[in-house]
């Protein structure tokens, strides 16, 4: 539970001796922008999670900015989040790991609201928000980086507006600053509808962010989320979609690499009732665990995939600084976040790769709407794609013939690590399955549950309605 106050001016001009130097530094950069605002209004966790509290962040500060009129940047609310770094430096929520690296996850938050007419007091739901977006990186101990998305499917102040997921960038007056715990950085959250959102998702968040700083109502030069704001940047100007991201995925590809999904996969090589068999999951089964290893190159096959490269490759194994997924995409808000245990259950040097002969892919609709995406967006500019599934361990990655390290070859397309399945899709099959999957390009509720099939591939695919992944044994 939260509750709002003003900080004290005493704490704000950072006069107190024993006042945190991670807390001076960012209230430094705060007073640098808002010198006369020495007592914002402020959001604080009444008690504290390194006392045993649910929210992350200690603090929001809530600021009021006069925008500018010079860049005809209205005026609106600016909130700033503490906690996502490190504030203390004594260990009692982030490890201390020294002033040369990044402090705590690396970065805060910032979100700015646009003020309505004959508002005096800034709207303390954004605080939520930041909240519900720390609690994601404290459990799943993925960081944020500037155009990543969050796909939230939920008004963002639960109205009815239809800004409903979100984009992050640089905050555009915050700079990085240097703290006795390490560097910190600010990421601000943009609010976006669901057309921009998936436009994002096709092509890239950097390139979605641009076009809306060039256009007033959906930001402007400062990214500023107006909840009212009943249109997207296509329906102001409908040739940004086809010239500039159209064209942006045609010539450059996607460098969205991955997802969290609800998806599993089955071994039709085998009967399913063979004990021997390491594949993930037949609906209903006890997944095996991903090894440790396994974990951490699939979390660096995600995190790299946001990266363009000139040769694209799935990063090595690193048995260092393990996390789980390092995907930012979410199915739903009630989903985990995380998996149930990141315990391999056999070292990964006993965890043989199997060739498999006949797999069959599902995905719930949310997730197949994606495989258009994944075929033209990477596999077709020689990169890769995976589906993380929320449910479990279970991870699928679609690799094109040029990627290094896979372990799927042309010569055996699908390949298994536990339960980590890999396909290999050649250029002329992915155009091929581009021209079957066709329907999945639409915005319509699809009637489910669809399937494809690839007999001479002997490749399966079914959308599924999410009653299925939800509740596996019924």
């Amino acid at each position: 539970m939260d509750e709002v106050r003003p900080t004290s001016g005493a704490q704000a001009h950072g006069l107190v001796p024993l006042f945190p130097p991670g807390l001076q530094a960012i209230y430094g950069e705060c007073r640098r922008l808002y010198p006369e605002q020495a007592n914002p209004l402020q959001v604080t966790a009444i008690v504290k999670y390194w006392l045993g509290g649910p929210d992350p962040l200690d603090y929001i500060s809530m600021y009021r900015n006069m925008g500018c009129q010079a860049q005809d940047i209205q005026e609106h609310w600016h909130y700033v989040s503490f906690g996502l770094t490190d504030l203390y430096g004594d260990n009692r929520v982030h490890e201390f790991t020294g002033a040369d690296g990044p402090s705590g996850f690396g970065f805060e938050l910032t979100f700015r609201l646009k003020r309505e007419v004959g508002e005096t007091a800034p709207p303390t739901w954004p605080a939520e928000l930041m909240q519900g977006l720390a609690r994601y990186v404290f459990q799943s101990e993925n960081t944020f980086c500037s155009g990543d998305h969050v796909s939230w499917h939920n008004p963002l102040d639960n109205s009815e507006s239809r800004i409903q997921h979100m984009l992050l960038t640089e905050d555009p007056q915050m700079q990085p600053i240097q703290t006795p715990f390490g560097t910190v950085s600010f990421l601000q959250i943009v609010g976006v509808c669901t057309e921009e959102l998936q436009a994002a998702q096709q092509w890239n968040g950097q390139g979605i962010l641009e076009l809306m700083r060039g256009v007033r109502v959906a930001g402007g030069p400062w990214l500023i989320t107006d909840m009212r704001r009943g249109e997207t940047i296509f329906d102001i100007d409908p040739h940004l979609q086809q010239e500039r991201v159209d064209q942006g995925i045609e010539t450059e590809g996607s460098n969205l690499s991955g997802v969290s999904a609800k998806c599993v996969w089955d071994d039709l090589s085998r009967p399913p009732e063979d004990e021997e068999d390491s594949r993930s999951i037949c609906i209903g089964s006890q997944p095996r665990r991903l090894s440790d290893k396994d974990t951490e190159q699939i979390r660096e096959t995600l995190r790299k995939g946001l990266e363009f490269n000139s040769k694209a490759a799935l990063p090595p194994i690193n048995t260092q600084g393990l996390h789980r997924d390092n995907s930012l995409h979410r199915v739903s808000r009630k989903d985990s976040l995380e998996s149930e245990s990141s315990a391999a259950i056999v070292p990964h040097e006993l965890v043989r790769t199997r060739q498999l002969e006949s797999v069959h892919l599902k995905f719930n609709q949310e997730s197949g709407t994606l495989l258009p995406l994944c075929l033209r967006g990477r596999l077709l500019h020689g990169r890769h794609f995976t589906y993380k599934s929320i449910n479990g361990d279970t991870a699928i990655t679609f690799v094109s013939t040029g990627v290094e390290g896979a372990f799927a070859t042309e010569e055996h397309p699908y390949a298994a690590h536990g339960p980590w399945l890999q396909i290999l899709l050649t250029e002329e099959f992915v155009e091929q399955m581009l021209g079957d999957l066709q329907e999945l390009n639409t915005r319509e509720e699809t009637k489910l549950p669809k399937e494809y099939s690839w007999p001479e591939k002997k490749l399966k695919i079914s959308v599924l309605p999410d009653s299925v992944f939800d509740n596996p044994l019924q």
